[in-house]
């Protein structure tokens, strides 16, 4: 007797090159439970939590720019974070201070905390070629230096525009465990995958930071192999530093690597306690350190190009958005996780964008600044 089977249908491609679970009809479901929709995942705990206790100042909700960016339709969470203070922080009917909620690209931070960390101990150079650390890479990053791929800032031939459903970012995801593979094409997966990514002349010539995901694997890969320590264990390390309380979800590959451009899922709550982590530059609890104090003031001081209009006034650099002042990234989909090393503060927002491309700049720059003002206050 044979049993028939169908395609996964949260993973099946459907229409505009998107599975069901990210079609905007669904959307909001799918994000409220990627961390169990995915094909893999690993899941980290730390052993000590950061305490996290309520001092609540009502009328952060009553100002008008914050209270208007909890009234959306799309929002998830919010939370606002000042040493072991939490200051205020609100969650939709749909959500809660328990519930897990992919980060997206904000995951992309541990990443400067892993180069700062191998840059200090001398174990990777920004100025060293990629080929040099990775010598099965493609011609897609190659020739790219180090500190090109951490700025964003690579001319290939991957794109990530979200309003394409061409786009190659989309190809990605069947080698990500985000989809399933074409009937019939064999399972690729994410080194593999990058491996295959051309490129000419790999000079950013636009001013503009070119924003591609795949360059965050390819970091990820080489801090791996230039410190013999799997990116398990470097995650391992960030999450018992931050403290966090529940678990840090993070979806893989069918091999086991991390999604280290976009894969974790955590609460509002362990990601602020993680932001922290940057606006106290590396220091942890119980004396634990990850990154490199230097190397995070470095990341907000001299910052790499500017992000497309009209967030042109964000740079990024070494894997973080920042103005100078703060440091921060968003999400796909609506979110962002913004820290303050002057005034130790982290302000963390959730939100599930339902338009066509689960992405809107204006949405994003104007979020950036109330957050950013809020941070800054005393």
């Amino acid at each position: 007797m044979t049993l028939s089977s169908i395609p996964n249908p949260d993973l099946v491609t459907l229409f505009a090159n998107k599975p069901r679970w990210n079609l905007p009809d669904y959307r909001r479901r799918g994000f409220h439970n990627l961390h169990t929709t995915m094909r893999y995942a690993m899941s980290l705990r730390a052993p000590r939590v950061l305490p996290l206790r309520k001092e609540i100042d009502w009328t952060i909700g009553e100002r008008p720019g914050v209270a208007r960016f909890l009234a959306m339709p799309h929002f998830s969470a919010f939370i606002m974070v000042r040493g072991d203070h939490i200051l205020y922080e609100a969650y939709s009917p749909d959500f809660g201070p328990e519930r897990p909620h992919p980060i997206m690209s904000i995951t992309k931070t541990t990443l400067n905390l892993m180069l700062g960390r191998a840059v200090a101990d001398g174990l990777v150079s920004l100025d060293e070629r990629v080929g040099t650390y990775l010598p099965e890479i493609g011609a897609g990053y190659a020739e790219a230096t180090v500190k090109a791929v951490a700025d964003m800032n690579v001319a290939n031939d991957f794109s990530e525009d979200y309003s394409d459903p061409q786009a190659t970012s989309y190809d990605m995801e069947a080698a990500i465990g985000w989809r399933l593979p074409p009937e019939g094409q064999k399972e690729e997966m994410t080194r593999s995958f990058t491996c295959g990514i051309t490129g000419g002349d790999l000079a950013n010539r636009t001013g503009e930071a070119l924003y591609k995901s795949t360059n965050s694997d390819v970091l990820g890969w080489i801090i791996e192999r230039a410190s013999g320590q799997p990116l398990r264990d470097w995650l391992i390390e960030i999450v018992e530093a931050a403290g966090i309380e529940g678990c840090f979800h993070i979806t893989c590959d069918r091999e086991g690597v991390p999604l280290v451009s976009g894969g974790a899922c955590l609460t509002a709550r362990d990601l602020a306690r993680y932001g922290l982590l940057f606006a106290r530059k590396g220091e942890g609890i119980d004396c634990r350190r990850v990154g490199d104090a230097a190397f995070i003031e470095k990341t907000r001081l001299n910052p790499g190009p500017a992000l497309q209009k009209p967030r042109d006034w964000m740079r990024y650099s070494s894997h973080a958005y920042t103005d100078g002042t703060w440091l921060g990234h968003g999400g796909y989909g609506g979110q962002f996780m913004l820290a303050n090393p002057d005034t130790g503060t982290v302000v963390v927002y959730f939100s599930v964008l339902e338009n066509r491309s689960a992405f809107d700049a204006d949405f994003s720059g104007s979020l950036v600044r109330m957050m950013a003002e809020l941070a800054a206050q005393l």
